[in-house]
């Protein structure tokens, strides 16, 4: 049986409705995860999760843990994620209060401890990860938005940056010209340690912002905290409709 990881992003520190049956406070190899992991009930299904910025919300993306992370859920018995993200949007169909399932990303991050392939190794490991989302987990997410009657895009290019400052709009014209549709800072280097650890992944991308420049008002924390506020609903309906499908 399946049992379905999901790590909140900002906004999703809780997740509202989980019976909660066990607190893990789990240690890893690579040190401790953001949080304890939730094991308990949502829509009826046994879900594990886990706050990637702790609870309460206080690590910045560039300081997450996010080999600890994954390497605790996969330790509690996850076989697979679906990870929630709040994101920038770049391309005009990404307004504020869209969703985004991408099936690409860009990783414009540094310094982050990004594989578990790197020391005392027998042999070097490279991983597969021309397609770096999971298409079944991506198809389910995109049956569900559509169930709800959410706006959505069922694939775009999410662009991963360092954070923990918001870009700079000469950036995100890169960003654009690089193709990107969406631009967050926690995508990576979680979706490739979920790969190496062989469990299929996917992104549900909420869209709170207009990225720099897309906008001729400034980018204010308390209209981003309003988006969130006015998406995460959604988002955890999805959510359990995906488990229940």
């Amino acid at each position: 049986m399946t049992v379905h990881a999901i790590i909140g992003g900002t906004g999703l520190t809780q997740l509202e409705g989980l019976r909660i049956h066990q607190s893990l406070s789990l240690e890893t190899p690579f040190g401790a995860p953001s949080a304890d992991i939730l094991r308990g009930d949502y829509a009826g299904r046994e879900v594990l999760f886990l706050a990637r910025h702790g609870h309460p919300h206080r690590i910045p993306p560039h300081r997450v843990n996010y080999r600890a992370n994954l390497w605790a859920l996969r330790q509690a018995g996850a076989t697979a994620i679906l990870a929630v993200n709040a994101v920038g949007g770049i391309h005009a169909a990404m307004g504020t209060g869209h969703f985004c399932v991408p099936h690409q990303i860009v990783d414009y991050t540094f310094g982050r401890a990004h594989t578990y392939f790197e020391d005392d190794l027998d042999t070097v490991t490279h991983v597969d990860f021309s397609h770096p989302y999971d298409e079944t987990l991506r198809r389910r997410l995109i049956a569900a938005l559509a169930a709800e009657g959410c706006a959505f895009s069922g694939h775009g290019v999410y662009g991963c940056t360092q954070g923990p400052r918001l870009e700079t709009a000469a950036e995100v014209v890169r960003l654009e010209r690089d193709g990107c549709d969406i631009v967050g800072m926690t995508g990576m280097p979680e979706a490739v340690l979920a790969r190496e650890l062989e469990l299929p992944y996917a992104c549900l991308a909420l869209v709170v912002n207009p990225a720099a420049g897309k906008s001729t008002a400034l980018i204010t924390m308390d209209d981003i905290e309003r988006a969130i506020g006015a998406g995460m609903g959604k988002a955890r309906a999805v959510l359990g409709r995906v488990l229940t499908a």
